[in-house]
């Protein structure tokens, strides 16, 4: 068991200000959550006759859902307490006047929740006001709410006042999910799309420092006397990640390749998780030839489409797939699945609890004001120390563009020129009917510096990436105008598995032919750039010499925002930090660069010792003969420890001890694993059962439906393992600390 994540489970901790909110877990989905539609959900196609709605207001209109206390930009937060608000909750909602009340009743303080106000205009009209980031003015996207006391065949329509964004998926098809408590009991039924007359449109009735956008439907309710949720997408919250979590740890096989530990306390003191996923290493060589993958989520809480990519890659790298265990022997992932779990429990959109976008303070030096990141880069900081990091991910959701893609950043090393694109370009290939390579961006902007993508890039990650997951669906292939659902984007979790196989496959094959499509891909872009100016231009020999960022387009289109810069209060400690780092670095010695280079000044200070007595002591002729013979001691122990160094490899803290000295560089034991594994999985067929599966069929393989995949022979690794060297027992995990 584990006995401190089952107490945590229990202890959220929550804002003190924020005294209204009511925490409790939602189990009310049970075993539905991740209910699968029968039939694929298409598209709202407008009609061009959608109604409308004029904006009424509280003063035409009757209040019947506000919370009071909501903490705003001219405050901050400084302090929670377990669980939210001690004594009795008031009731927010109103009274029902007797059974033949059909009000609304309206509810949103849960787990994730976000619902501000809710006014009644008309009988069955509601105008809803959504809660903005707490300690902050903006970022209204993400709502989640609960309405009570609904009547079957009667159209009700919803109309969201104060979205900030001129531009969203809903102008374009996108649904909001309904999920009925009823449907779920009786029916086995979840979350689904649902809602007519959709449009997206201004709102005119502007307070004179913003504008606003307005989100209305109409829905028909499935019961009577029903409770219903809507949300913007599949709730992901921190208590599913936490019994996740529970379920590894208590799982005898899972636990002796994953290690679970607290990287970081947030501001209101809930844990955020570090994973540690590898298989034990059999030698020392094996285990320094590792390369590192690291992949963090959910640093925007209200895009939780990432939670669900990242639920897909845990599912498949933790299972008895021989893929994964190939991947385990290889790779030592470190994954950070819920970097901001304070804005997921709250239902904030895109910040923390200090009302910042955490993706723009990656080069903080707040430690204490935005721990999560600082401790995510400052861990994979000290990983860089140790091995090569190959890949790095942030999984994100997007609002304004569909399908799945990545943003990278351009390499200008021209020895490993267009290689960031190889994985992206091996990704598009593997789920075809999801990914869009086309849609993919490299360009590194000025504003964009603070991201964690662009942050790690600058500490030496080539392959530093952020996945953006549509919030709506896809447009290729056999999905098109069709909404994802939470197993399309567990897939992903899958095919990130399935490309860093093929990205790491020492047959170049697959590599090379991705690397000239991509040369041919850039010249094609090259000409049309060129056509567009109305220039002509011979290529020939020097198109590769052309700036990447002068022919790739920005990423306005991105789901962005602009820095806001530091709160008012943390300007100050800002400040005196800097000047004691600067103060610090003007008195600091020059650190020595080496252990050989510290011997070479200890036997210095020794020697000088040595002759200062010699000189003070002329008699004793056999004491200074000892002296005479001391520098060639120190001689040799200066030989034996350069020695040492030469031979000695990073330090290891991994699952396999730290045992160092080996003979075979990193590539060469990749090779050798994978040639072993080869070997093993060649002489033994097994079947084997994978839990996750990316197609919804009766057949038990991970692997995707034979129409999405790729052209290319998929003759990488024969398709089972066996043969493997029973793993060393190691004792049961522990939550603890990172240092």
């Amino acid at each position: 068991m584990f006995p401190a994540l089952e107490t945590e489970l229990k202890q959220q901790t929550l804002p003190d200000p924020y005294e209204d909110f009511m925490y409790h877990h939602l189990q009310y989905y049970g075993y539905f959550k991740e209910w699968v539609p029968p039939q694929p959900e298409y598209f709202y196609q407008p009609t061009g006759n959608e109604k409308v709605p004029e904006i009424v207001g509280e003063e035409k209109g009757t209040v019947v859902y506000q919370l009071d206390s909501v903490p705003s930009e001219d405050s901050y937060f400084t302090s929670s307490r377990v669980g939210g608000k001690r004594g009795i909750i008031k009731e927010l909602a109103v009274t029902l006047q007797g059974p033949e009340d059909n009000t609304l009743l309206f509810e949103s303080r849960f787990e994730s929740g976000n619902l501000q106000k809710a006014v009644r205009v008309n009988t069955y009209e509601y105008e809803l006001t959504l809660r903005t980031d707490l300690y902050t003015n903006k970022h209204t996207q993400w709502f989640y709410f609960r309405v009570q006391n609904t009547r079957k065949d009667v159209t009700y329509r919803f109309t969201i006042v104060n979205l900030l964004k001129p531009k969203s998926l809903y102008t374009i098809g996108m649904k909001p999910l309904m999920y009925s408590q009823l449907d779920a009991s009786t029916h086995s039924i979840g979350w689904r799309r649902e809602g007519d007359e959709i449009r997206y449109y201004r709102n005119n009735t502007e307070d004179g420092q913003q504008p606003f956008y307005c989100l209305t439907w109409t829905i028909q309710f499935p019961h009577d006397q029903d409770t219903c949720f809507f949300a913007h997408f599949y709730p992901y919250t921190y208590t599913d990640l936490q019994c996740f979590l529970l379920s590894v740890a208590n799982s005898p096989v899972q636990s002796q390749f994953c290690k679970l530990r607290t990287l970081c306390r947030s501001l209101a003191g809930n844990t955020v998780y570090l994973l540690t996923i590898t298989n034990p290493a059999r030698t020392p060589q094996e285990a320094a030839a590792k390369k590192a993958v690291v992949l963090t989520a959910r640093v925007h809480p209200g895009e939780s489409n990432g939670s669900w990519i990242m639920k897909g890659f845990l599912d498949f790298i933790l299972s008895n797939s021989p893929d994964a265990q190939l991947l385990r022997d290889i790779f030592i992932f470190k994954v950070v699945p819920m970097l901001n779990p304070d804005g997921v429990i709250v239902g904030n959109y895109r910040c923390s609890l200090a009302g910042r976008d955490l993706n723009r303070h990656y080069k903080t030096i707040l430690k204490e004001s935005f721990p999560c990141i600082w401790h995510t880069r400052n861990m994979i900081k000290r990983l860089l120390e140790e091995r090569e990091v190959l890949l790095y991910c942030d999984f994100h959701g997007h609002s304004r563009k569909n399908n799945i893609f990545l943003y990278g950043c351009n390499n200008n090393d021209r020895k490993f020129w267009l290689h960031e694109r190889v994985f992206p370009l091996m990704l598009s290939k593997n789920a075809p009917d999801k990914f869009s390579f086309h849609s993919c961006n490299f360009k590194v902007q000025k504003c964009k510096e603070g991201t964690g993508r662009v942050v790690m890039w600058r500490m030496g990650i080539l392959n530093s990436y952020t996945m953006e997951s549509t919030f709506g669906g896809s447009t290729l292939g056999n999905k098109r105008d069709t909404h994802f659902t939470p197993e399309d984007l567990k897939s992903l979790g899958y095919h990130v598995c399935d490309t860093l196989l093929d990205f790491c496959d020492p047959d170049r094959t697959k590599f090379m032919q991705c690397l000239a499509e991509l040369k041919e891909l850039l010249q094609q872009e090259i000409h049309k750039k060129f056509k567009e100016l109305g220039q002509d231009m011979d290529l020939e020999g020097s198109w590769s010499d052309i700036s990447l960022s002068d022919i790739e387009s920005s990423t306005s289109g991105s789901d962005s925002s602009l820095s806001d810069g530091l709160p008012v209060h943390l300007l100050n400690t800002a400040d005196e930090l800097n000047q004691k780092k600067k103060m610090y670095k003007k008195k600091k010695r020059k650190p020595l660069q080496s252990r050989k280079q510290r011997n070479k000044q200890y036997q210095k200070s020794n020697l000088m010792q040595e002759s200062k007595l010699t000189e003070d002591a002329p008699e004793g002729a056999g004491f200074a003969s000892t002296l005479q013979k001391q520098p060639a001691f120190f001689k040799n122990s200066e030989n034996t420890s350069s020695s040492m160094m030469k031979n000695e490899k990073p330090r290891l803290n991994e699952l396999n001890g730290r045992d160092k000295g080996t003979s075979l560089g990193p590539s060469k034991m990749t090779t050798l694993i994978l040639t072993k594994n080869k070997e093993r999985m060649q002489r033994e067929k097994p079947g084997f059962t994978v839990s996750c599966s990316p197609k919804r069929n009766t057949n038990p393989s991970q692997e995707p439906a034979p129409d999405t995949k790729p052209n290319w022979s998929r003759n990488r690794y024969p398709a089972t393992k066996g043969g493997r060297t029973t793993a060393v027992v190691y004792p049961s995990l522990h939550i603890y600390t990172y240092p």
